[in-house]
């Protein structure tokens, strides 16, 4: 700037061309060093760097309208090696009439070494021979079984492991963890027939649930068709998410934009996947049928072993086998460490104290912040003015002044299986949702999915769950303090419509869901073995296993 200023001053007494054609030169030479200094400079401009950023990304946000056909990226290897892994063990079956399929009260369940005496802590095994309706037996695998132990007057029960042994025969595993008499139980959810029928119907297509977009503006409301694929020539607005593939579509109304999309409902469609004699196999008299004992209830002592309960408490990172624990009187007892009971609300909010706690999810993970809230009344909502069109879908927001706890629960978003409208303007899809999460020693972030998407091809829970591992990872190297935890999905209703919401595929997903987190510094509450031990059929398990999800979460966080 000094150089420049002389040549300035010493201009004064040159000609005035001379004057203006070295100034412009001087000017020349100074911008374009002080450009060569930026450029090699420009990474200590974080700012600049992050605008061009989101530039550069947003200029990725074209796509191909109406397309499943386009490319995942680095992802794709992964997906299919996953969905691989499933499709190997779905049975390659076929046939020609429900009488040729498995039947749960033709089939026999025995003790293959019975004993005299058991006690605590023995192995027990039952073994299953599988017939069919016309008494035939079995020469192959592939059911779906539920297995559990249960004492009714202990409140105690668990869940049993299912080895398949490819020829009709099973073996049910157990072990007696508690005094007394002991009932035996195994469910056939669906035939090996089904189960064939359950996987390829559910990978075919997107054509079970019906989404209803609502455009409005200062004028008008048009209702326009949605979802994951449309066949249609009209005009298509597309909600992508460029970065994770996460996609959706709307046909667009005349005379309206695209961002005028303000909410979706869904309805089971009067489409299904399923041949005429498939659909026999889903009458609610074949789904969860007892396979019938040749034993009665075993009676188990305690052989005066000495009590050996786990001291250490749970941590992130505890992984369980299957079962993982069992109850007693109600209360879950995990293998290998302890998990602290929080009864009342005064353990639970100085558990919370100071602490944020973002719940990701659909409503059984909802039923958290009820809990607090309506039940302990422990925590208040935090009101506000509510669109009318707003319902159980609505964000909740619960604080608690004295003790500064803060709880959110949002909706996973798209795809979100409502027959109410709700609003899609609010929330973004679960991995750009942990993107917006700060992180830190006092944060804690719940996360569960899986009712949502089972009626969907299996590859868009995959993609989900994985986008939703990377942005956990993006939590981490930001705020590696941050509490993480995954709930997996539990056992629902079986009166429901199979080809949609059957308990197989969550079963499914509860297996790849393991898989992709298992490595994670994150706590796992195994809602599915828990629910299954305690029979709890019905999409919101009941208060006793709820307060013992809450307390397994708050043995991860205090």
């Amino acid at each position: 700037m000094q150089m420049l200023l002389l040549h300035i001053r010493a201009s004064e007494t040159f000609p005035s061309n001379t004057m203006k054609n070295a100034f412009r030169l001087i000017l020349a030479m100074t911008v374009t060093f002080l450009f060569i200094t930026w450029y090699r400079n420009a990474e200590q401009f974080p700012s600049f760097r992050y605008l061009l950023q989101i530039c550069q990304e947003s200029t990725r946000y074209k796509g191909t309208l109406n397309s499943e056909s386009n490319s995942y990226g680095s992802d794709d290897l992964k997906i299919n090696q996953l969905f691989n892994k499933i499709q190997g063990i779905i049975p390659k079956v076929t046939f020609t009439h429900v009488d040729n399929t498995t039947s749960a009260r033709n089939s026999r369940a025995f003790l293959p070494n019975p004993k005299d005496m058991y006690c605590i802590g023995d192995p027990l095994t039952v073994q299953l021979n599988m017939y069919d309706f016309l008494g035939n037996r079995k020469k192959y695998g592939g059911d779906f079984l539920r297995a559990r132990i249960y004492s009714p007057g202990l409140n105690a029960s668990a869940s049993g492991r299912i080895e398949d042994l490819s020829n009709g025969t099973y073996l049910a595993h157990f072990s007696l963890f508690w005094e007394g008499l002991v009932e035996v139980s195994v469910l056939l959810m669906h035939p090996s027939e089904g189960v064939a029928a359950l996987w390829r119907a559910r990978n075919e297509g997107y054509e079970n649930i019906i989404y209803t977009g609502m455009f409005t503006s200062a004028t008008e409301t048009i209702y326009q068709k949605c979802g994951f694929h449309l066949a249609t020539t009209d005009d298509v607005c597309e909600y992508r998410d460029q970065r994770d593939e996460e996609y959706f579509f709307c046909i667009k109304p005349p005379n309206l934009p695209c961002e005028a999309l303000t909410h979706m409902n869904s309805v089971n469609s009067n489409h299904t996947y399923f041949s005429d004699v498939e659909k026999g196999l889903f009458n609610r008299s074949n789904i969860g049928v007892e396979i019938p004992n040749s034993f009665q209830a075993i009676r188990v002592s305690s052989c005066n072993k000495k009590d050996t309960a786990v001291q250490e408490k749970c941590k992130i990172r505890t992984r369980f086998p299957f079962p993982g624990g069992y109850f007693l009187r109600n209360v879950w007892y995990p293998l290998g460490c302890n998990m602290h009971r929080f009864e009342t609300g005064e353990q639970i909010t100085n558990c919370l104290q100071g602490k944020k706690v973002f719940l990701i999810g659909d409503s059984t993970l909802r039923q958290f912040i009820k809990h607090f809230t309506e039940t302990l009344n422990i925590m208040m909502y935090f009101n506000h003015t509510e669109n009318e069109l707003q319902s159980w879908q609505k964000t909740l927001v619960s604080i608690n002044m004295d003790k500064s706890i803060f709880v959110q629960w949002k909706k996973h978003t798209l795809p979100f299986i409502s027959k109410t409208f709700y609003s899609v303007k609010e929330d973004t899809y679960a991995a750009r949702q942990i993107d917006q999460i700060g992180g830190g020693q006092n944060t804690i972030l719940l996360v569960t999915l899986g009712q949502h998407l089972r009626p969907f091809p299996f590859r868009t829970f995959i993609r989900r769950a994985i986008n939703i591992r990377q942005a956990i990872e993006r939590l981490f190297q930001r705020s590696p303090e941050t509490t993480v935890i995954i709930k997996e999905e539990n056992a629902r209703d079986m009166d429901i419509d199979m080809e949609r919401f059957s308990d197989f595929h969550g079963y499914v997903q509860y297996v790849i869901l393991k898989e992709i987190f298992q490595d994670l510094n994150v706590g796992f509450v195994d809602a599915l073995d828990m629910t299954i031990a305690y029979a709890s059929n019905v999409i919101h398990p009941p208060l006793e296993v709820l307060e013992n999800f809450i307390s397994m979460c708050l043995t991860y966080i205090c």
